[in-house]
């Protein structure tokens, strides 16, 4: 069957850029999909997805300009319904099947088959496939229908004379213009008010020709860039960006800041890039450098530049989307533009400076934090005591504990600032810089400075001993807060960023090894939020806990089995679960491994069935030889093993214990565990709780068991 490569492109005014993307690749999903169920192209046709402000196209090969027919096995009715006793067709058959083109002679023809429990009538049709028009027009509709938009327009269309009123279209943008090309055929199909040709437009200000005529669908892009000079492929044009980014700022002995999200943007806001090196003034690189490049990312688009040691330069990249043959007006047009930006970093800057801190403390109480929990005042005193009560539960020093209270009472202030007002993200920035300025301790400065973090998966932890405890106390505070009013996370809503909250808490207590308790840290802060359950609050935080727990744990590799293994013990120090998945990993590698487990599977087993047990073994009272070997094997490794544990050494623990496969075997083997002698069944009881005990002290190695 001949087939003819596809293009499809719908020409429309500019796209939100940060959708585009993901409008280009929905487009062209939905429309192939579309087409490969109706049979129109084959299940591996190779697809090209294009998107541009001003387009969104999809190429796709192997295209049949009609489908083959297929055969179709239509179920009619039940057997008892559709044939009498006689087995001649009643009238119900006869009517089903004139309904679908046939007659009484296509009776003989119909085939029986079970449908659940009855005989069913079926009948054998061929269905013409579908024209390539009527493929593309359902097509086309449902990969309009079904678009990411981010937010709905309503239009008009040119008034047609022959109809009364107006026609309104609802789409993400104006459509202009819509192509459909079979090899060099056009389709006829039309959206949105269009009707489909061969012709779209180029750029705005550099296409050579206006239309531009697209002869076949295999021209489109080398097309669009001869004539229309537009680089229709989001993929190339963002690597053609990236490209130009690097090659500017390596001419002149910088890199550009590296920003995946704002490299996707700018892709979506040109067709035809041309990277241009600006400049600022320099008596702006007195601003600290997270406002000047924020400003310049968020407000203009900029890439700014940084040397060698990591610092700003007073040059930046554009982006532009016109190649004129003088750029200085555009580099002059950047530069005029940024130069208020910064002006105004500049201005909040020094106003701010103008008051410490420590002044701006009492504001916080006109803050609204929550109208259940209070201020942000309210909330700075609460986690001040929490941060204190970890201090001394680590031990600090006097000197640092004072430290801690200051950047816990100090955290929040910068809220209060100039900057932040402007600039929400650079919360907690600004304060380190605001905290130098006042002459406090460097470690106060970089507390606040760092107690938001970590901000996000893979952001580095506070930099300092107190600000690791401010960052806990604060996060440690929101959890309680909210767990304790009922405030949680459910499904993908999560406005107070619970989850985000507790992955750093793990994060902060396992990579920093904090030697404290999860227990200690919660009960307290939920007692020091003022609740009356404390207990129940921070039984229900720890599970939040351990469930963000296991799902980070097996996202970073560890297998279902381990990680349910550690976790079962709910081990409060976080700083050790790490060694345990370790000891476990190489545990689980050992020959004897799958035997103990399923034994420490066993064990457990008998012990819940036989209640409340005693681990003690009177030695007098073993009469089999294998319970004797096994206590006495367990005589000579259980204090080796214990000794293991108690020095952190989880893997060299457990593997101790994989000498006792043997022994454990044979008295599986050859013992009765519930003898009929009331002592002697107790005592084995107590041999199999004291065995139990040694070989869960790392983790529940029954969840080993397959």
């Amino acid at each position: 069957m001949t087939t003819q490569n596809l293009l499809v492109e719908l020409f429309v005014e500019e796209l939100p850029p940060k959708a585009l993307q993901k409008l280009g690749a929905a487009f062209g999903q939905v429309l192939t999909q579309s087409l490969k169920s109706q049979g129109l192209t084959a299940a591996d046709a190779a697809v090209t997805e294009f998107a541009s402000p001003r387009r969104l196209a999809v190429h796709l090969t192997h295209v049949v300009a009609q489908a083959p027919d297929k055969a179709v096995l239509q179920k009619l009715m039940p057997v008892a319904v559709g044939l009498d006793a006689a087995g001649q067709a009643t009238p119900a058959l006869i009517k089903k099947l004139q309904a679908l083109g046939a007659d009484a002679s296509a009776v003989p023809t119909l085939k029986q088959a079970m449908d659940g429990k009855a005989q069913a009538l079926f009948f054998e049709n061929t269905v013409r496939g579908v024209t390539l028009a009527e493929g593309l027009q359902k097509a086309l509709d449902e990969a309009i229908a079904k678009l990411p938009i981010p937010k709905v327009m309503s239009y008009q269309l040119e008034r047609d004379c022959a109809l009364p009123g107006w026609t309104s279209v609802s789409f993400v943008r104006p459509a202009h213009r819509l192509v459909a090309l079979h090899g060099a055929s056009i389709v006829p199909v039309h959206a949105l008010g269009l009707t489909a040709g061969n012709t779209t437009q180029g750029h705005r200000f550099e296409a050579a020709v206006s239309p531009v005529t697209i002869a076949h669908a295999d021209d489109y892009d080398a097309t669009l860039q001869r004539d229309g000079a537009v680089l229709a492929s989001f993929t190339a044009r963002r690597a053609e960006i990236a490209r130009q980014l690097q090659a500017a700022a390596k001419k002149i002995g910088a890199q550009a800041v590296d920003d995946d999200a704002l490299l996707d943007e700018v892709t979506g806001l040109v067709e035809r890039p041309n990277v241009l090196v600006c400049a600022f003034e320099k008596q702006f690189l007195d601003v600290p450098q997270e406002c000047l490049i924020l400003t310049m990312k968020a407000n203009q688009k900029y890439f700014p530049l940084l040397d060698a040691a990591g610092k700003l330069m007073n040059q930046f990249l554009v982006v532009s989307n016109i190649t004129p043959d003088d750029p200085s007006d555009v580099i002059g047009g950047n530069e005029r533009v940024v130069r208020p930006r910064l002006a105004d970093a500049k201005f909040f800057f020094d106003q701010d400076r103008k008051k410490t801190l420590a002044s701006r403390v009492a504001g916080l109480s006109k803050v609204v934090y929550h109208n259940q929990l209070g201020s942000q005042g309210e909330r700075t005193e609460k986690v001040q005591q929490i941060a204190q009560h970890i201090a001394i539960g680590l031990h600090y020093s006097a000197i640092d504990q004072a430290h801690v209270l200051q950047a816990a009472e100090l955290a929040k202030t910068d809220l209060l600032t100039d900057m932040v007002g402007e600039f929400p993200e650079l919360q907690g920035i600004m304060g380190g810089y605001y905290a130098t300025n006042d002459g406090l301790h460097s470690d106060v400065a970089t507390a606040i400075e760092d107690h938001y973090k970590p901000r996000f998966a893979g952001d580095a932890l506070p930099r300092n001993p107190v600000g690791l405890v401010v960052a806990l106390a604060d996060k440690l505070e929101t959890l309680v807060g909210m767990f304790g009013i009922g405030n949680l996370p459910t499904g993908d809503k999560d406005p107070f960023a619970l989850r985000r909250h507790a992955l750093g808490v793990i994060r902060i207590l396992m990579e920093g090894d904090l030697a404290i308790d999860l227990h200690a840290l919660l009960v307290p802060a939920a007692t020091v939020r003022g609740f009356d359950n404390p207990e129940q609050i921070a039984e229900q935080v720890t599970q939040f806990f351990f469930d963000r727990l296991s799902g980070s744990l097996r996202e970073q590799g560890f297998s279902a089995q381990e990680v349910d293994a550690v976790l079962a013990l709910r081990p409060q120090r976080l700083g050790e679960i790490a060694p345990r998945l370790n000891a476990v990993r190489a545990f689980s590698a050992l020959a004897e491994s799958p035997a103990l487990a399923s034994a420490n599977k066993r064990i457990g087993n008998i012990l819940k069935k036989a209640g409340e047990v005693d681990a003690h073994v009177n030695p007098a009272l073993l009469q089999e030889d294998a319970e004797k070997n096994l206590y006495a094997v367990m005589q000579q490794l259980l204090p080796t093993s214990e000794a293991q544990f108690k020095a952190g050494d989880y893997t060299a623990s457990l593997q101790t214990l994989a000498a006792l496969r043997a022994p454990v075997d044979a008295f599986f083997d050859d013992v009765m565990v519930n003898a009929e002698a009331l002592d002697v069944r107790l005592n084995r009881q107590g041999l199999l709780k004291s065995l139990h005990v040694a070989m869960n002290r790392v983790a529940d190695l029954a969840r080993l068991a397959s």
